[in-house]
């Protein structure tokens, strides 16, 4: 897999791409670029800013970070700004946004680059996020919660692409460790689901409307 990505940086990079870190400061002066490149995933997706656990498009918010960026050929065509540990151990990426027409591997590329940026800044750990509903089974001994949630992974492309997430960050061979979110059981669970849910969306309307 390592060779495989290395393969990618330089395919990428003959085609023109390159990679940059911008200090918090120098993020501010490319917001402009970076609100772009936002605005047309955005539209790609045909989707709204999310938020809670959910990184979104703030400028007061991302002035905050430093911001790694994939230019082609000068152009800014895919950025992600870097959550850090207060003791410099572990990186992680919170909002990331490409260009709709990307070229391909670009997100390796861009992953790739940071975790090699992060390694010679000291970092020790590169967090890859959560990868939701994908530690549950159906068994014998499973709940009736546990089994709709594998139900969901299993079959809910149409809400959220759980399955292809998981498999896009297996490659990297992450060690997985599983967060639980706790609850009161019985028809509690469903209510509290609903209301993550619209807070993550930015209300009930954005639940519907994506």
């Amino acid at each position: 897999e390592r060779r495989r990505l290395r393969g990618i940086v330089r395919q990428l990079e003959r085609a023109g791409c390159s990679f940059e870190m911008l200090t918090p400061d120098g993020a501010q002066a490319a917001f402009p670029e970076l609100r772009r490149v936002s605005d047309a995933w955005l539209a790609h997706k045909r989707t709204r800013e999310k938020g809670f656990s959910l990184g979104r498009f703030d400028e007061r918010y991302l002035a905050h970070f430093p911001v790694a960026v994939v230019r082609h050929r000068g152009a800014v065509i895919a950025f992600a700004n870097l959550w850090r540990s207060g003791d410099r151990r572990e990186l992680s990426v919170d909002l990331m946004r490409y260009v709709p027409d990307a070229i391909p591997g670009l997100m390796d590329y861009l992953f790739a680059k940071i975790m090699s940026w992060g390694a010679g800044e000291g970092f020790r750990w590169f967090n890859l996020g959560m990868a939701p509903l994908s530690g549950f089974r159906i068994d014998a001994d499973a709940t009736g919660w546990s089994r709709v949630a594998a139900l969901v992974y299993d079959h809910g492309e149409a809400f959220y692409n759980f399955r292809g997430l998981r498999s896009y960050k297996e490659k990297f061979r992450p060690e997985w460790r599983p967060r639980f979110l706790a609850s009161p059981g019985g028809l509690a669970l469903p209510g509290d689901v609903a209301s993550i849910t619209a807070l993550v969306s930015g209300g009930i309307a954005g639940v519907v409307r994506k």
